[in-house]
């Protein structure tokens, strides 16, 4: 019996190595990896801008805490800032801690302005992460079965429903932020249109609201620009990121501008781990390498790519409904649940995810080549013919 908490529903393989877009397992079988540990290794396995960070940083000085200054967290924070057009940084260990800053900045906002009771705006089919704050704000009831009371302070409204949004704005006094995603990863990758999202930018203008934007899986080159809402026309008050920041070394970030920016001061929040040496170096490397490899362009072409071709294999295919996302976040909705074709798939050799229950989710490498886009294609394409 493992000594494992039982929290996960691992599948029977477990791997040793890897190198760009390919894993090998104990048994030496190869498997081209549509996944990248859930939108976290970007810039595929074993990449050498991130073997080297790690080595040069490790073997000088990994952590001494956040009482003191750190260059390397410094220089990641100034990169950040300058792509990103926010202020300030704060960093954490996770996409969940950095949606949890998020939250308590959105809180202390509203108590400066005398609100005692703040409230923040929340998406159906949200996910921001397993913390008690981050899993209220989350919208899935599975989720958060069995772990009540949840907190107070968060109304939900569906996702991509201006009108439900202003109605709340309307009767919401205590309303402080909105806190959402630009495509819900988890939530089956249900895509913000342009026209929701710039709406809900505006009506945090009109009501001086912070807007809060989930940018843990959308972030980092994955849509097509180094963070999604660049391409979409707005800028949010604050912005959260993780998963391929590290390309898997534990780091998040949580980033704000202007009045958001100087919300947090000493003594209101931290963290013993966050931005140590050795993951901010790492960090500082992977976003070096997505910005001078132009790695937002090639997830934008390539991920054009993936669905065109998707769109041509499987025309006429009843079994395929929609295909959504942004760059290299796609999405095939099915007509059926399907989650089988996880272990179908790894019999084949290629890690996928299905989420919602029916919609394949394929987050490949952003430095992603045709050769292997190809051969996601066809596998995949094998899998949605064999439904039944």
């Amino acid at each position: 019996m493992s000594a494992i908490m039982n929290t996960y529903g691992r599948l029977p393989v477990t791997f040793v190595s890897g190198e760009g877009s390919w894993l090998k397992d104990t048994e030496g079988k190869a498997y081209l990896d549509a996944l990248m540990g859930i939108a976290v290794t970007g810039l595929g396995h074993s990449h050498p801008a991130v073997t080297s960070a790690l080595t040069e940083q490790g073997s000088r000085l990994i952590h001494t805490s956040n009482l003191y200054g750190i260059t390397r967290q410094q220089e990641l924070a100034d990169a950040l800032t300058r792509i990103s057009g926010m202020d300030k940084v704060f960093f954490s260990n996770s996409g969940a801690e950095a949606n949890e800053a998020a939250i308590k900045l959105a809180r202390k906002y509203g108590h400066q302005r005398g609100i005692t009771e703040p409230v923040i705006i929340v998406m159906t089919k949200a996910f921001h992460g397993r913390t008690m704050g981050t899993l209220t704000a989350t919208g899935n009831a599975k989720a958060q079965e069995g772990f009540g009371p949840l907190l107070s302070g968060f109304i939900r409204v569906p996702y991509n429903d201006l009108d439900t949004l202003t109605a709340v704005a309307k009767a919401n006094p205590n309303v402080v932020a909105v806190m959402l995603e630009t495509v819900q990863g988890e939530g089956g990758l249900a895509t913000g249109s342009l026209e929701f999202l710039q709406g809900v930018r505006s009506l945090c203008d009109a009501n001086e609201w912070l807007m809060l934007a989930d940018e843990v899986q959308t972030g980092n080159g994955r849509t097509g620009s180094y963070f999604s809402y660049q391409q979409l026309g707005f800028v949010p008050d604050v912005v959260t990121t993780a998963k391929g920041l590290g390309n898997g070394l534990p780091i998040g970030a949580c980033m704000a501008r202007g009045k958001a920016a100087e919300i947090l001061q000493p003594g209101s929040h931290g963290s013993t781990y966050g931005g140590n040496p050795l993951c901010s170096a790492v960090a500082l490397a992977v976003v070096n390498t997505i910005e001078s490899e132009g790695l937002c362009n090639n997830a934008r072409e390539m991920g054009e790519y993936l669905a065109a071709e998707f769109r041509q294999r499987l025309a006429g295919n009843s079994k395929l409904v929609d295909i959504r996302g942004r760059g290299l976040m796609i999405g095939l909705v099915m007509s059926q649940d399907c989650p089988e074709l996880v272990g179908k798939a790894l019999e084949k050799g290629l890690l996928i995810n299905v989420t919602a229950g029916n919609v394949i989710r394929l987050l490949p490498a952003l430095n992603l080549n045709k050769t292997d886009a190809d051969k996601i294609v066809e596998l995949v394409c094998e899998l949605v013919e064999s439904l039944d």
